[in-house]
């Protein structure tokens, strides 16, 4: 069995950052050293500066990958009106979006807001569905 078979190995996946939002990520407390994407141990854990989604593994129930993005749609971290998903964009050209099986916490302080989805803007979307789709 290889490294990243083992049941408890952790993988983490990095945000595209576009050097042009950059500046407002800053404000927003979101930078390469806040924000990335844990997948491993049965869970995944998404930290977007002060922003925390976490769920089981067994909770996803797919994962696409999408784009491109309008910059006032996506950059930062947004809840979409039309599904109550949940974005977090470092950049305008592609993510992956994390569909759940039921909803997480993540977009606001209380937890009052439950998002059926999860859009992440990580380097590798394609690895990271991949990497979800061998974990479930």
């Amino acid at each position: 069995m290889s490294d990243n078979e083992r049941p408890g190995k952790r993988e983490r996946f990095l945000f595209d950052f576009d050097p042009r939002y950059s500046p407002v990520l800053t404000v927003l407390g979101v930078t390469p050293a806040t924000a990335g994407v844990l997948v491993g141990r049965g869970t995944l854990r998404v930290r977007f500066g002060p922003w925390v989604v976490e769920t089981s593994l067994d909770n996803i129930v797919g994962a696409e990958t999408t784009g491109p993005y309008t910059p006032w749609k996506a950059i930062g971290a947004h809840v979409s009106l039309a599904d109550r998903g949940l974005t977090f964009a470092t950049n305008t050209r592609s993510g992956l979006c994390v569909r759940f099986r039921e909803p997480v916490r993540g977009g606001d302080p209380f937890g009052l807001l439950r998002h059926p989805g999860l859009t992440v803007t990580v380097a590798d979307p394609a690895a990271l569905a991949g990497h979800l789709s061998t974990r479930r």
